[in-house]
């Protein structure tokens, strides 16, 4: 389905985790990375080949996530020859497409790349929200950053918890806040105390370890 111009209708998901980082599919038998899109069928709404393109390409159905905003207009790149079937040249442009930005609802487990018999990628990965567009096919780089530019004031903002108020404290009703270098200054005089309290309770020939950092890899299915 082609409109007069011989673009085809399409609709691209930029899907987001908790931590506003984006899924980033990675083509199959390719080493090119994109975003899930899809062409939207007759009788189709953008918004009904949205969901059907997010279930097909990566397993999820539409109470899984929720829909933050969408591009106001169509954006539209143009496909060069060598990627066209021959039959179809001449009358096939490129793709005009809305892009929608969605938040993920449930866990990640979810993702499903083998959702269909016909799947778009073979891994995946979680990524910045601004994806490095030197892998991504060349004619598609500027719808990207045009899409990622319009949807960027729609990002959830992020709460971001001060360190020294976590488990729930609270200032004495009536009291304030101490400011953030008092608290600091006071957990460091503590962090000296515990210290001195350890060095008295260890044994002359005993060593203290430090504590094993651990580091949390990023997710990849194949």
């Amino acid at each position: 389905m082609l409109d007069r111009e011989g673009f085809r209708p399409n609709v691209g998901i930029i899907l987001l985790n908790q931590k506003n980082q984006v899924f980033w599919g990675k083509r199959i038998r390719t080493h090119s990375w994109q975003f899930p899109q899809g062409g939207i069928d007759r009788g189709e709404s953008p918004e009904q080949a949205m969901y059907r393109e997010l279930h097909e390409e990566v397993g999820l159905q539409p109470e899984h996530v929720r829909i933050v905003a969408r591009t106001r207009d169509w954006l539209r790149y143009e496909v060069p020859d060598r990627f066209i079937r021959r039959d179809a040249r001449g009358h096939y442009k490129g793709q005009k497409q809305i892009w929608y930005l969605l938040q993920l609802m449930t866990h990640d487990w979810q993702l499903n790349l083998r959702a269909t018999s016909h799947p778009e990628f073979d891994a995946w990965r979680w990524n910045d929200y601004w994806v490095p567009l030197d892998v991504v096919v060349e004619f598609k780089r500027g719808v990207y950053e045009m899409a990622l530019t319009e949807l960027a004031r729609y990002l959830p903002r992020q709460e971001h918890r001060n360190r020294y108020l976590r488990g729930g404290m609270r200032a004495r009703e009536g009291g304030e806040i101490p400011p953030i270098h008092t608290q600091e200054r006071h957990a460091r005089a503590d962090h000296r105390r515990s210290q001195q309290a350890a060095a008295v309770a260890l044994s002359p020939d005993a060593t203290q370890e430090a504590m094993p950092r651990t580091h949390r890899g990023s997710r990849e299915d194949a």
